[in-house]
């Protein structure tokens, strides 16, 4: 696996278990956003799989899923 991948999966794990340790605190709020930061990251872990390219400095979901083609399955 690509380095630079790994990397964002390893901060969109982070996020994820950061967003499980707030549930446990009921920070709703927070569980929320990030869980939202957990996406974006491995939105663009996928986006460098498949392009070889750094991710755009976005934090829109839906732009990160059409820059890695897959937005088409959710709409």
């Amino acid at each position: 696996m690509n380095q630079q991948v790994r990397y964002w999966i390893e901060l969109s794990d982070y996020d994820l278990e950061t967003a499980e340790s707030m549930l446990k605190t009921k920070r709703s709020l927070y569980v929320g956003f990030m869980c939202h930061q957990s996406i974006e990251k491995i939105f663009k872990a996928y986006y460098t799989q498949i392009s070889s390219d750094n991710p755009a400095f976005s934090h829109s979901l839906s732009f990160l899923a059409r820059k890695g083609e897959f937005y088409e399955y959710f709409s």
